[in-house]
């Protein structure tokens, strides 16, 4: 990686956008996985969190942020955020890309999620029919506007009704991410509390694999792990998504060669600089200077 402040001015880089910090476990993957491509990630952190706000404030703080990557010169964007993909989407597929950005694209992360829990090849079509070798219940941890908007269980239902699907809210785990609190008593009461539910004292169907349907939540991996049935596989969401990003380039040539490939990254934020650049390196796994920006 040639740089880590700014990219070139003419630059058409991958846009990455999340509400605060999290999508930074998203970006740190992509860094390993597809260098050779610029990015420019977005952490809208002075009005995160994203998960207990209204769709219609979702909508609006995303389509914000999205415009002003656009205008910032990116080609595509993807949302690293579940709330932000769950809530915004669709409308911005729908009716901001046709009416004001056709030549722009934007991707999220439910449906390469909901693609890897059901064991689908990647681009499945609806209806598809999973291997005899998928686990018959799966789980997803979200916020509570993820689990809310039940996107998850729409995307499985199209594409693998056959799987049952159970979700958990976990409105804590972000608070406690954000403030350093990853190990510990109380974070492992937290843990417990959202995860016993699923495994403990029910006669359901218990899942055998569990998405970490928010960008936050790698960083408690350990304890969450150490909370589950051994026989439980728990999927990140960054190299999902890396992996799937890049078979969506090799599949859509004429994008992949308007993308700018100098290895440069920017990182901007619309709170405070030297804070999330501080707060953030725990996410990245590396340090990194942010710069503050303002999106209207």
């Amino acid at each position: 990686m040639k740089s880590q402040n700014l990219t070139r001015p003419d630059s058409s880089p991958i846009g990455v956008f999340d509400s605060g910090f999290g999508g930074l476990t998203v970006q740190r993957v992509l860094l390993n996985e597809l260098p050779e491509y610029d990015y420019l990630y977005l952490g809208d952190s002075a009005r995160t969190p994203y998960g207990t706000r209204s769709a219609d404030v979702v909508l609006q703080y995303t389509v914000e942020a999205v415009e002003w990557l656009f205008r910032a010169g990116c080609p595509l964007v993807v949302l690293a955020c579940n709330t932000a993909t769950s809530m915004a989407l669709r409308t911005i597929q729908m009716q901001l890309l046709p009416s004001r950005w056709p030549d722009r694209r934007v991707l999220g992360v439910v449906r390469p999620s909901v693609e890897e829990l059901a064991e689908l090849e990647i681009g499945a079509l609806p209806g598809i029919t999973p291997p005899s070798n998928a686990a018959g219940t799966v789980g997803v941890l979200g916020t509570p506007g993820t689990i809310r908007s039940n996107m998850y269980q729409e995307e499985l239902s199209l594409l693998a009704p056959s799987i049952r699907l159970v979700q958990q809210a976990c409105p804590m785990w972000v608070p406690l991410v954000e403030s350093g609190e990853l190990e510990g008593p109380g974070t492992d009461f937290f843990i417990h509390r959202y995860l016993d539910p699923l495994f403990v004292g029910t006669g359901a169907p218990k899942p055998t694999k569990l998405l970490l349907g928010c960008t936050h939540y790698p960083l408690l991996l350990p304890g969450i792990k150490r909370a589950v049935p051994s026989y439980v596989s728990v999927l990140t969401q960054g190299s999902i998504v890396a992996r799937r990003l890049k078979d969506w380039l090799d599949r859509h040539s004429n994008m992949e060669k308007r993308l700018s490939k100098s290895s440069t990254v920017r990182f901007v934020t619309t709170d405070n600089a030297d804070w999330f650049s501080l707060n953030g390196s725990a996410f990245l796994g590396k340090n990194f200077q942010a710069e503050k920006v303002r999106l209207t």
